[in-house]
């Protein structure tokens, strides 16, 4: 008997996707989206409470999901959080994995030219910054900055945002012609921002911390203060609404003004923020 020569197909030798569904080989079901303003909203929460286990299990649980609903959008809208979540609670390896999963997923969706690429631009360099991987930092945030320039729609907060962390990177290499460049970029750009004066007392503190490892305390003190001033002054007059990101922020500020002997203001910045810790 004449065997006939048989083509082998896909079919033939890779495994059904699951044997009790009844799916047919090659089935691809439609994305089932998470609710990414439900994930935001919940993960303010934990953080405004400080609850840093409860917005890993939150942040790992709907990436979990949006991997069983194939949803790739939902997926980097975690591992930009995680990022972000693993930058600030100091997990380095975690912060990595989520970097190359995003920058992965960011392949994927072929989302390279986007701004939604260079906000994960922007976030992975951040995290390689805290982390001092400067020279990986500096490169992810030119991509960013490319995209974003030259997207007339690109937000003033996301301008603002590039421009401050990209700056502190520039400081961390010595180059502080573009650090400070890039710091008047980002006071300018959240200038344009409702309740960006938090932002931007950020950014001044930058830059006092700038102006003396430019030089010396000595030589940078009267730059120094006038930067001190300002943060203060916009600290004080923000329309910010008082919620766990205005605690967020004082809680960051007071180390800095506490370094530089304003010991008062670092003090009511620290007590602002307890209180609304307990508060919430």
């Amino acid at each position: 008997m004449k065997i006939e020569d048989h083509e082998l197909r896909p079919e033939d030798y890779v495994e059904p996707r699951c044997l009790l569904s009844g799916e047919p080989f090659g089935y691809s079901a439609a994305a089932v989206s998470v609710p990414q303003q439900r994930i935001m909203q919940k993960l303010d929460e934990y953080m405004s409470h400080k609850d840093f286990a409860g917005a890993e299990r939150h942040l790992r649980y709907w990436l979990d999901e949006a991997r069983l609903g194939n949803d790739l959008r939902g997926s980097l809208l975690v591992e930009n959080e995680m990022i972000g979540f693993y930058r600030k609670t100091g997990a380095k390896g975690k912060a990595y994995k989520s970097i190359d999963s995003a920058l992965e997923l960011i392949d994927k969706l072929s989302f390279e030219d986007t701004v939604s690429a260079a906000t994960t631009y922007v976030n992975a360099a951040t995290a390689f910054q805290a982390f001092g991987d400067i020279d990986r930092s500096l490169g992810l945030f030119i991509k960013a900055r490319n995209i974003y320039e030259k997207d007339v729609k690109t937000s003033h907060d996301l301008l603002g945002g590039l421009y401050n962390n990209m700056a502190l990177t520039y400081a961390a290499l010595r180059d502080f012609g573009n650090a400070f460049e890039l710091y008047e970029k980002a006071i300018k750009e959240m200038g344009n921002v409702k309740g960006g004066e938090l932002e931007q007392a950020i950014t001044y503190l930058n830059m006092a911390n700038a102006a003396e490892a430019e030089s010396s305390y000595e030589e940078a003190e009267h730059k120094i203060f006038e930067y001190l001033d300002a943060a203060w002054d916009l600290i004080e007059e923000s329309s910010a609404p008082k919620n766990g990101y205005y605690a967020f922020v004082c809680e960051k500020c007071a180390p800095t003004f506490r370094y530089y002997g304003y010991f008062m203001a670092a003090e009511e910045l620290t007590k602002r923020s307890e209180q609304i810790y307990e508060r919430d």
